[in-house]
């Protein structure tokens, strides 16, 4: 059983993947050219935006739309404790000092009232400018952005929204990735569309932080990039990346995204009353990049996973540690009750196998493992 099955996708998928990429072996063109373009064209419709621009990585996506927002030493930016360490860590990359806010206890994303309450205390201490809050779409599932965008407009905050995870999902059929001022994702192999390699996008209806994006990507070009006109980084998506990437997005919006909410609602139903399985609010729609379970205590969940393993079950924990006790963050003040939340999360949480081509019958495995556990 494979936790993302990457090796069903390309064996379905074949034909059309092995044609694309020697489609730019023939062309000979390996950075640019009209896969990249139009893989943006394609995106930035699916997404609902005005403007897609690739990168080398989800991480860069991030730092580059910090760069264009000119977020430096001086500035908070409020990130979510419970997340994959990128998140913080452009942030420091930056200059900028990140703020950690504890999360939902229901949908692990960003607790919009202890974000109020972080800003109150960032703009009472007065060292620091509160600049930006950097929202993670964790496990697939968007954010709370009604009210996000909201806090962000009372406090002048910009939003960006990390949507490594969550491209596919929406809130009442605004897709994810089109939210706040701009949104980001990431191509890494395992997430919901995934190349086969690293790979990243920004998503933004900004003609300004566009503009800014596509020279600082460049090496700060400016006319060409042999005119300089800022420091900037060198962030590209390789054609053979983009042109198998266009064949994935086909699938994606076809078939997998669909294959991975039926999956959802599988686990779900054999799960139900034995852990606490994923809740998705009204009118939310996940691409669910992981399936994630919770149980009562750490001891439980590692035993479970232990279990697990032993039927050739293979499971992740995401997160071991949360953000805020990260030795790169070690300087950073925090008080240890603002993040109750994430402490148990980080202790009781475990990541199911889930990918659009996982059968019946290996769900009905999985839960019927969980089942025998729980109950002994």
């Amino acid at each position: 059983m494979e936790f993302r099955d990457l090796k069903t996708q390309y064996k379905q998928y074949k034909t059309a993947i092995d044609d694309a990429i020697q489609n730019v072996l023939d062309s000979g063109q390996y950075i640019g050219g009209k896969p990249v373009n139009n893989l943006e064209k394609e995106l930035a419709e699916y997404v609902g935006v005005k403007h897609c621009i690739t990168c080398a990585n989800g991480t860069d996506a991030l730092s580059l739309v910090l760069m264009a927002w000119d977020v430096k030493e001086g500035d908070a930016v409020f990130v979510p404790d419970f997340t994959f360490f990128s998140t913080g860590e452009v942030v420091s990359f930056n200059g900028a000092t990140p703020v950690f806010v504890d999360v939902d206890e229901k949908t692990y994303n960003i607790d919009t009232d202890k974000l109020i309450k972080a800003i109150e205390e960032v703009k009472e201490a007065g060292k620091l400018n509160p600049k930006v809050v950097i929202p993670v779409d964790l496990f697939g599932l968007p954010a709370n952005y009604d009210e996000i965008e909201r806090i962000a407009k009372q406090y002048d905050l910009l939003v960006l929204e990390d949507g490594a995870q969550g491209f596919g999902g929406s809130i009442n059929g605004k897709m994810a990735c089109s939210f706040g001022d701009a949104a980001t994702t990431s191509f890494f192999p395992a997430k919901p569309l995934g190349c086969y390699g690293d790979g990243g996008a920004i998503f933004t209806n900004n003609d300004e932080t566009a503009e800014l994006i596509r020279s600082y990507k460049v090496h700060g070009k400016g006319e060409n990039k042999y005119d300089n006109v800022r420091i900037g980084v060198n962030s590209r998506l390789d054609t053979i990346q983009a042109a198998i990437l266009q064949v994935k997005l086909h699938a994606f919006k076809e078939h997998e995204l669909d294959r991975v909410n039926r999956a959802y609602k599988l686990y779900s139903e054999k799960l139900q009353n034995i852990v606490e399985t994923p809740f998705i609010p009204e009118g939310y729609y996940s691409s669910f990049a992981q399936y994630t379970i919770k149980v009562n205590s750490k001891e439980q969940r590692d035993a479970l996973q232990a279990r697990l393993k032993e039927n050739d079950i293979p499971s992740m924990i995401y997160y071991i540690k949360p953000m805020h006790l990260q030795q790169a963050f070690a300087d950073l003040p925090f008080e240890e009750e603002d993040f109750v939340v994430t402490n148990k999360l980080c202790d009781t949480v475990l990541s199911l196998p889930m990918h659009p081509y996982i059968k019946d019958e290996e769900i009905t495995k999985v839960c019927d493992v969980i089942q025998e556990f729980i109950n002994a």
